[in-house]
């Protein structure tokens, strides 16, 4: 197994070793102590019954009938064990006694226990102290299903599991390259996570590669069980409420951002891929759009970003023109307004605000609760406490129409990640909006801005392409060109090989 220090030789710290001691059975069982698990079985080796192989595993990582037929049965024939000594006899399991693809001679404790955790079978040599270990791990894992939360159209219908092995097939089914490399490391201390670096050579940009290899190595945690760990130590502004790691549940939108020079990881047991670096405007794309006419594709890409508007804007704009700038308001509309709040106690502000807790406690109750009841909720909840309070004269039914076109805007945004942090924003410029009107809305544009600008992801700024002082940035962040006239990649990513196609 490789890992990011041996691919990319520099600065990486290099990791003490969890288990400085012999390779022997003993050894094993002590580490494996109070692990109900760990199974292990001495088989009688050769004709003579002068060598003792001992065979360990990990129930249920392991398929038992691999175990059983692959390595026991082989040992156990007496016709094939000719060997005198324990050293013939690694060596005959090494050129094939044994009936497995992956043989691996190890040495070090720490690699035999990861070798374990992993789904290896490991046979041991005490007299030696080394261990030869074979891949037989289980193949009782979910299987490949179609994408729940990125609906595909016209793309592929599987999407990533959380095994690893399978992740990292399902990209190769995609490109056939040996361009293709793949890296893997373990990071946890407790966990011991395997994670991948996917890239294709000559195309990646091999600084960022390097950079990326080096974080990895210095993440130091205890376990790596959710991507939020892995971004909250690689990603270059932690504190940003914005995300700077796309994420993906679609092998080919995977595979498709490793062709235009990005880098992928794959983190066992997590169903998603991330991809990095990333921009403010990946997370405003969507697979399908390669799919249609560019015209098609073109015409939502601006509704997307209308919807953004929209979302992050239209509670901040009424509170203010409602509170500071009513001459901005036409006579008719202003006078419908009034009278739809002749009868409400509270102020603009107030109902905006209230409303706007109430449509989130709502969207977190259709979540968190089941499917069938989480629905119910939304839909009738949304109904009884709208029309309620609307009779009640609690609030004005405009109040409710800016925040449901808000919130609904805002579920028209292709990453959920984003559309999290747009809601931030929006709260942010609802209370700017209330303390300043127009100029609070200004003040904290110009902050969101000089936020955004400051925030790199691996070398590439957020808010690329508009920033770099290349010509057309605004075209190439709302639209995008027929594909037969998209010849070069992204220039933002520096990539070595910049011509897609002749």
């Amino acid at each position: 197994m490789y890992n990011f220090q041996s691919f990319y030789p520099g600065p990486h710290p290099k990791k003490t070793p969890e288990y400085d001691c012999d390779i022997t059975i003993k050894n094993l069982k002590d580490i494996f102590a109070s692990c109900g698990d760990f199974q292990f079985r001495i088989l009688d080796f050769g004709l003579e019954g002068e060598i003792f192989p001992e065979v360990c595993w990990l129930d249920g990582v392991v398929s038992g009938d691999s175990v059983s037929q692959d390595i026991i049965r082989p040992l156990t024939d007496l016709l094939r064990s000719r060997a005198q000594s324990a050293e013939e006899c690694a060596r005959l399991i090494k050129e094939g006694l044994v009936y497995s693809y992956s043989p691996n001679e190890r040495t070090k404790m720490d690699d035999v226990v990861n070798d374990l955790t992993h789904g290896h079978c490991a046979i041991v040599f005490d007299s030696l102290k080394l261990a030869l270990c074979f891949e037989v791990r289980t193949s009782n894992v979910r299987s490949i299903s179609e994408p729940t939360l990125e609906k595909s159209l016209k793309g592929g219908k599987d999407s990533f599991v959380e095994t690893l092995r399978i992740n990292t097939s399902l990209v190769r089914r995609r490109i056939f390259s040996p361009k293709l490399k793949l890296v893997e490391s373990n990071i946890g201390r407790k966990s011991n996570t395997r994670v991948a670096m996917m890239f294709i050579d000559g195309v990646a940009d091999p600084a960022k590669v390097e950079e990326i290899a080096a974080r990895l190595d210095n993440i130091d945690v205890d376990a790596l069980l959710s991507t939020g760990v892995l971004e909250a130590h690689i990603v270059d502004a932690p504190l940003s409420p914005f995300p700077q790691l796309l994420h993906t549940e679609r092998p080919d939108r995977f595979a498709m951002y490793l062709s235009d020079g990005r880098i992928g990881l794959l983190v066992d047991g997590l169903p998603v891929g991330v991809i990095l670096p990333a921009s403010f405007g990946e997370f405003m794309k969507v697979t399908g759009d390669n799919g249609m006419h560019f015209l098609v594709s073109n015409s939502l890409s601006l509704l997307r970003y209308l919807a953004l508007i929209l979302s992050l804007f239209l509670p901040a704009l009424y509170v203010a023109v409602a509170m500071y700038h009513q001459e901005m308001i036409p006579t008719k509309l202003l006078l419908s307004i009034i009278d739809a709040k002749q009868d409400v106690p509270f102020s603009t502000a107030l109902e905006v605000l209230s409303m706007l807790v109430a449509f989130g406690l709502l969207q977190e109750a259709g979540l968190r609760l089941p499917n069938p009841i989480g629905d119910t909720v939304s839909i009738i909840g949304a109904l009884i406490v709208g029309q309620s309070a609307v009779e009640a004269r609690l609030v004005s039914p405009i109040a409710i129409i800016v925040v449901a076109v808000s919130g609904i805007a805002c579920y028209t945004l292709p990453s959920q990640d984003m559309g999290s942090a747009i809601k931030l924003c929006r709260l942010l410029m609802l209370l700017a909006a209330i303390a300043a009107g127009f100029f609070g809305i200004g003040i904290f544009c110009c902050i969101l801005l000089l936020h955004l600008a400051g925030i790199d992801s691996f070398g590439v700024n957020y808010t690329a392409p508009l920033s770099g002082g290349r010509p057309g940035g605004l075209f190439r962040m709302l639209l995008r060109r027929p594909i037969p006239d998209r010849k070069f990649r992204n220039p933002d990513l520096n990539t070595p090989d910049r011509r897609r196609q002749k």
